[in-house]
């Protein structure tokens, strides 16, 4: 009995072991982090992503690439929600993250391969990962609200790279502008929540003409054409309840055999809208917003009465809303009281470029803005949004931290000579770990020189040099392929970019490198059991 083999897993079951695993574990995160490499800086180049369905969209969008991949390899899978991550938390360093937890576990291999224990390299990421975001504190430096210029140039620096440059100073100056008008001091800080800025992409026109509504801006119409199209000093009644006849829940006949009996019937039920109307009237609201159907008599009604009503309100609308008119949203007309009805100094129907628009303004607070995004084609228009997002993003979390650092590659050599620095205080193997760890840091630098046409050697070269002297500002100017002071050059951006994509990219490369066994169940995904794709 004792040679008889021992079956544990399913047939057509995969398990790949040890160094193997390991192997195919990292070339395929590396074949990821290489797939968004040369998107990276104001010089990356673009990615086209055709789906299944043959549309297309051109981008070069860490975040966005990634997700339109389709990606199975389960490691793989891993470096993409590390992109996922830093685009939730702050909408920016994308590509930066997802390349460096790639260059993390190249940095390890190496390692690996020289004997040095995957646990003891993990370790020493670990260290050097805690100490990274001890020296980008230090590194830092504050920026408050009314710090506009620099706000503006952290946008910009997001924006820049995205394939709308020249417009660059227009959307900037909105997204600081709207950042601005929604952020809430609170006994902690600033807190901004970026889901109140709603963006209205409208094609026609140009870039330029795009505008800043301090305000909620509705895409919808007035419900009949006999309402009016303007009202100043508008009481506001919100309703998540339509203001129609409810069908019944179930199935049943009325037998009619008068014409008296249809008349009655079609009466009573004239007379309930009509109730419903009465009911808006006396609440007192010139303005109603309902988030359901309206039927034609009551519009018909409505309009009799000058009352200007909009139907089918997204949901999100109407809690806007709510938060810039201080109006209640009503779930039931018998209830409605003085304190339900919000206010507005003018409510406007506008057309733009063929579209109807309605625009809330001179609200009772300015918790709510809309930015009107326009564009020559519906692809321009999308390239500025995706712009925007993140300059919205950067911003938000440059006001909740109140910190920035350097761009232009100037922190990471910075970050990478204190960390060399370091490693000398620390014995054992995680000091090679740790020296491998600050050459992963690098890897923007170096990225940015390539993608830009230039020596990535003679690039680091010249910016180590620089930085050990004590110039630590140094970065590489793209534009003018120059090792220049960045910090002159107002190119900076939010501290959290960079404390995200080293905890994430670390976390990331450590959780990778610790496995050392992958067992596929028949019919899942390959995993480690199959080579990786080819990017």
């Amino acid at each position: 009995m004792s040679n008889q083999p021992i079956i544990v897993l399913n047939e057509g079951s995969q398990r790949v072991k040890n160094k193997e695993a390991q192997s195919n574990n990292i070339l395929a995160a590396k074949a990821v982090a290489e797939a968004v490499r040369t998107t990276l800086g104001p010089k990356g180049m673009d990615k086209m992503l055709i789906d299944s369905m043959g549309d297309i969209v051109i981008t070069n969008d860490g975040a966005t690439i990634l997700k339109e991949m389709d990606i199975e390899h389960p490691a793989a899978k891993i470096i993409v929600e590390v992109s996922k991550t830093q685009d939730e938390e702050v909408g920016d360093g994308t590509t930066t993250a997802a390349i460096l937890a790639g260059e993390l576990l190249k940095n390890a291999e190496t390692l690996i391969d020289i004997g040095v224990h995957p646990t003891v390299v993990a370790a020493g990421y670990y260290d050097a990962a805690e100490k990274s975001i001890e020296i980008l504190n230090n590194l830092a430096f504050e920026v408050t609200t009314d710090d506009v210029e620099k706000l503006k140039c952290i946008a910009e620096t997001a924006i820049t790279g995205k394939g709308i440059e020249s417009y660059k100073s227009v959307l900037s100056e909105l997204a600081v502008n709207a950042v601005r008008t929604i952020a809430e001091k609170t006994n902690s800080g600033l807190v901004v929540n970026i889901d109140d800025i709603k963006i209205e992409k409208i094609p026609g026109g140009s870039i330029q003409d795009s505008e800043l509504v301090y305000g909620v801006t509705v895409d919808k119409e007035r419900a009949h054409t006999n309402m009016p199209k303007r009202v100043e000093n508008a009481k506001i009644l919100l309703l998540s309840i339509p203001l129609e006849i409810k069908k019944t829940e179930v199935t049943s006949e009325i037998k009619i055999t008068t014409p008296d009996q249809i008349s009655a019937f079609l009466d009573q039920e004239e007379g309930m809208l009509k109730s419903m109307v009465d009911k808006v009237i006396k609440s007192g609201a010139n303005t109603v917003f309902c988030q359901k159907g309206m039927d034609d008599m009551v519009e018909y009604y409505l309009a009799k009465e000058n009352i200007f009503a909009v139907s089918r309100v997204k949901k999100s609308d109407l809690e806007k809303l709510t938060d810039s008119t201080n109006a209640n949203i009503i779930q039931n007309l018998d209830e409605i009281t003085e304190s339900d009805i919000g206010s507005a100094g003018l409510i406007e129907e506008k057309n733009l470029s063929g579209k109807e628009i309605i625009f809330v303004t001179e609200c009772a607070t300015k918790s709510s803005v809309s930015i009107i995004l326009k564009g020559g084609t519906e692809h321009v228009v999308d390239s500025a949004k995706l712009a925007l997002d993140d300059a919205l993003r950067v911003i938000g979390v440059t006001l909740e931290d109140g910190k920035v650092v350097v761009g232009g590659g100037s922190t990471e050599i910075e970050l990478a000579l204190r960390l060399r620095e370091f490693a000398t205080t620390v014995s054992g193997r995680k000091q090679l770990a740790i020296n491998k760890f600050s050459e992963a840091i690098e890897i923007v630098p170096k990225t940015l020189a390539e993608n830009s046409g230039l020596d990535s050697i003679d690039t680091l070269v010249e910016l180590r040099s620089n930085h050990e002297t004590g110039n630590k500002n140094m970065g590489l100017n793209v534009f003018t392929s120059d090792v220049v002071d960045m910090l002159e050059l107002n190119v900076i951006e939010p501290l959290r970019i960079k404390t995200q994509a080293i905890n994430t990219g670390s976390e990331a490369a450590i959780m990778i490198l610790k496995i050392d066994d992958v067992v596929a169940s028949k019919g899942g995904p390959s995993g480690g059991g199959m080579p990786p794709m080819e990017m």
